[in-house]
C-alpha cells in the first residue's frame, strides 16, 4: 500500500481544470432540461462513462480495472449518487441559486469530514479559507428566504453526501487510480439509476442524445481529473478550488445567455479566488 500524495499545487490546478469542466457539464444540462427529465441526464450521465471505458476494456481487458476494494468503491458511488439525487431534488424544489449554495458548499465539509475519517490535518488556515469561499458563493448566487425551508435540508445533505465523496476519493487514493475510482462510480450510478428510468422513461431524439453524450462525457473527464486532484492533496488543503466552478458558471451564463454579473456578485467571486489562493500558500512557502 502506497502512501497517500502530498502535492498541493499539481492538485489545485487539476481541481481547477475539473471545475471549469463541471461548471461546462452545468450550462450543458441547463440547455438540455426543457426537453430532458432529471432520471435521464442522470442515467446517461453514468452510462456515458461507463461507456467512456470500453475502449480500455478492449484493448487491455479486465486487468486495470480490477480491484480489491469494491466495498469503498461502492460507498463512494452510494454517497456520490445520493448526493446528485439530492441536489437535483433541490433545484425541482427551491431556487436555481440556493440550489448552486448548497452544490459549492461542500468544500466547508471537506476539512471536518477528512480530519474524522483519515485523521488529516485540520487548521485554522483550512477553516478560514473554508469559509472566505463560501462567503464569496453567498454574494455570486446571492440565496433567497427559501434557504431556510425544511426543503432546503435536502440540499444541505447534498453538500454533506458530495463532502463524503470527496474524502472517500482521498480514502482510496493509496492502491486506487483516478480512472478506476471514476469507472466503479459510473458503474455502479448507471445500475441504481436505471432504476427510476422504469417509470420515468421519455422518448429522445437524436440532439437530446447527443447533448446527454457530450454532458456524460464532460462529467466523467472532470471526475477523472477531480479524483486525481483528490489523490495528490488532502480535500481540506485544496478544496476551496472547487469553489471556482460558480465563478466559471457566472462566466458562461454571461457569454451563453446574456447574464451580466452584479457587482456584489464579482466581489463574491474576487473572494473565492482569494480563499482558493490563500488555501495553497502556506504550502508553496
Amino acid at each position: 500500500m502506497q502512501s497517500r500524495s502530498v502535492k498541493p499545487a499539481q492538485g489545485a490546478a487539476l481541481l481547477a481544470c475539473s471545475a471549469l469542466l463541471f461548471a461546462l457539464m452545468g450550462m450543458g444540462i441547463r440547455e438540455v432540461s426543457s426537453s430532458v427529465n432529471n432520471e435521464s441526464v442522470v442515467f446517461f450521465r453514468n452510462l456515458v462513462g461507463v461507456l467512456f471505458f470500453l475502449p480500455l476494456l478492449a484493448l487491455r481487458g479486465w486487468r486495470p480495472l480490477r480491484t480489491a476494494r469494491l466495498k469503498s468503491h461502492l460507498w463512494r458511488s452510494t454517497y456520490g449518487l445520493a448526493a446528485m439525487y439530492c441536489f437535483f431534488y433541490a433545484i425541482a424544489h427551491l431556487p436555481l441559486a440556493d440550489a448552486m449554495l448548497f452544490t459549492y458548499s461542500a468544500p466547508l465539509f471537506t476539512p471536518l469530514i477528512a480530519r474524522w475519517w483519515l485523521k488529516e490535518p485540520l487548521t485554522q488556515r483550512m477553516l478560514l479559507t473554508s469559509a472566505v469561499g463560501l462567503v464569496g458563493v453567498l454574494l455570486v448566487a446571492k440565496p433567497s428566504a427559501a434557504l431556510f425551508d425544511a426543503q432546503a435540508s435536502i440540499g444541505l445533505a447534498a453538500s454533506i453526501l458530495a463532502a463524503f465523496a470527496f474524502v472517500s476519493i482521498r480514502e482510496m487514493s493509496d492502491t486506487e487510480p483516478a480512472f478506476r475510482i471514476v469507472f466503479y462510480f459510473a458503474l455502479f450510478g448507471a445500475l441504481a439509476s436505471a432504476i427510476p428510468l422504469t417509470w420515468a422513461w421519455q422518448p429522445l431524439g437524436t440532439r437530446e442524445l447527443g447533448a446527454l453524450l457530450v454532458i456524460g462525457l464532460l462529467a466523467t473527464v472532470s471526475q477523472i481529473i477531480m479524483s486525481k486532484a483528490y489523490a495528490l492533496a488532502p480535500p481540506g488543503l485544496i478544496g476551496p478550488f472547487a469553489y471556482l466552478a460558480i465563478v466559471f458558471a457566472g462566466l458562461l451564463a454571461w457569454l451563453r445567455w446574456g447574464e451580466a454579473p452584479a457587482l456584489s456578485s464579482l466581489f463574491g467571486a474576487a473572494l473565492i479566488f482569494v480563499a482558493s489562493l490563500l488555501s495553497i500558500r502556506r504550502q508553496g512557502r
